[in-house]
């Protein structure tokens, strides 16, 4: 500009200039510069509305046009950036449109205001990269799905409160993170309909007496529809809100996957090594091998709660419609994305190059007397009460402990001592009725739980085809355009 000025898309009541305290308090440029693609996208749209509205000629317009897409190509290629002057990024941006048009490039302001204009840019962006997430949610599941596959007749044991509880599928563990996931991917989806609503149009917060088609810009940008209420369309951040939510979920699937990885990879478990691409070592101990993606993962984790939380802390107690606190709705957004995108590709990577010790799960699977349901069942096969004989079991678990053996260790005469239940002659059993024998057996336990959703080999491999469907499925909804 002629006098050299810093630009500010107001101050036309103020007689003096703002204090440099104020200046720094106020400035976000250095992190919804991000957002100029998407300020850009909508500056295309509104002037075109503008034309329609007959407040741009055809000329005005198509040289309104090439300076936008000039500007959107010097942005890129770092040609054209933000100066220490610029409050924000639409004061950036205004800058570069006079820079290129003069006089003409104010004109693209009629209409709008910066509330409805960050409003639609940040919803935007999101939509934008929800979509990149998801892909790297589909690789994240595509590669735990090819896991299962491998090893959907490696028996494992299946835990509760971190002790052995009964033997599992380690196909059907390792798909149990996949359908949580799954779920993470249906959230991101549904917010996406509820995002899909365009804010631009509204202005500060009352609309515009100028002929506009906010209708015509929604549809433009991708959205279903304008906002109806341009009051609650400046004011609303749910849909930032919900997204980290959604990020803090998906935080914490990918965290509990994180530290059951940490436990398998770990001495006392041995049930898997991590690929040396994704582990670390120590600065003096030389032995050690530490996963660290896995850890980093769970501790990433933290961070997005820590977003959610910030932001819903900011919104609890903002009367309507733009406070000038809604400037903390965009780092905690920026930071969950930039931690997801992240994060999925290396936990993507570490698991579908893990090596797993089947030899080792097999081998542990039923310690723990991990057995003990399936004899109880038997005893229920029989005719016994559940309650009679969970007591049973009970007290073989007792004998073994007091004997130092496991169940395969005890002979007939033992186990009817210690109830006549397990008598293999028990009077009254229907034919075909297993033997304790025949109960006994890792194998036996895991094709025996052959319901639906159970861990059964059959089942699992049902699950793997059945997921490999939704995660197809997924993919295409990432790869379309919003």
């Amino acid at each position: 500009m002629a006098d050299n000025k810093p630009l500010r898309l107001w101050g036309g009541r103020f007689e003096g200039a703002p204090s440099d305290a104020l200046t720094r308090l106020s400035v976000s440029v250095q992190f919804d510069w991000r957002l100029a693609p998407y300020d850009l996208l909508a500056s295309r749209a509104h002037a075109r509305v503008l034309h329609r509205a007959g407040l741009l000629t055809q000329d005005e317009l198509d040289r309104m046009l090439r300076a936008l897409d000039d500007l959107d190509r010097a942005c890129r290629s770092g040609e054209f950036r933000p100066t220490v002057a610029d409050e924000d990024v639409h004061t950036a941006l205004e800058r570069g449109l006079l820079e290129r048009l003069g006089s003409l490039g104010g004109k693209l302001r009629a209409g709008r205001s910066r509330n409805d204009q960050i409003a639609t840019d940040l919803r935007l962006y999101l939509r934008d990269h929800v979509r990149t997430i998801v892909s790297r949610v589909v690789e994240l599941e595509t590669a735990l799905i090819n896991q299962a596959e491998q090893h959907a007749d490696t028996p494992a044991p299946g835990m509760t409160h971190l002790q052995h509880a009964q033997p599992i599928s380690f196909g059907h563990q390792l798909l149990a993170h996949v359908h949580a996931l799954a779920r993470d991917v249906d959230r991101f989806r549904d917010w996406d309909k509820r995002a899909a609503v365009c804010p631009l149009g509204s202005g500060a917060l009352a609309g515009s007496s100028l002929p506009l088609d906010p209708a015509a810009v929604a549809a433009e940008l991708g959205f279903d529809a304008p906002a109806p209420n341009s009051m609650d369309a400046v004011a609303d951040r749910d849909f930032a809100a919900e997204f980290l939510f959604c990020a803090a979920m998906l935080g914490v699937h990918i965290s509990r996957l994180g530290e059951e990885i940490v436990l398998w990879a770990s001495q006392e478990f041995r049930w898997i090594e991590v690929d040396d691409a994704y582990a670390t070592g120590s600065s003096i101990m030389p032995q050690k091998k530490n996963p660290d993606v896995a850890e980093l993962a769970r501790g990433k984790s933290g961070r997005l709660i820590g977003s959610l939380m910030s932001l819903l802390t900011t919104l609890k107690g903002l009367p309507l419609t733009y406070n000038r606190d809604l400037q903390e709705d965009k780092e905690p957004v920026f930071d969950a994305v930039d931690t997801l995108l992240l994060v999925l590709p290396a936990m993507a990577g570490m698991v579908a190059t893990m090596r797993v010790n089947t030899a080792r799960l097999e081998a542990s699977a039923p310690d723990g007397f991990a057995l003990a349901t399936d004899l109880a069942e038997l005893l229920v096969r029989r005719g016994v009460p559940f309650r009679e004989a969970h007591e049973a079991v009970g007290h073989l678990v007792v004998y073994c402990q007091v004997n130092d053996k496991d169940f395969g260790d005890l002979t007939d005469e033992e186990l009817a001592k210690v109830s006549p239940h397990f008598a293999a002659d028990a009077a009254g059993l229907p034919e075909g009725t297993p033997s304790v024998r025949d109960v006994l057996s890792v194998r036996g336990a895991l094709a025996a739980r052959s319901a639906y959703g159970g861990t059964a080999p059959d089942r699992v491999r049902e699950q793997v085809a059945a997921l490999r469907e939704i995660v197809d499925e997924q993919a295409a909804w990432a790869n379309s355009e919003s």
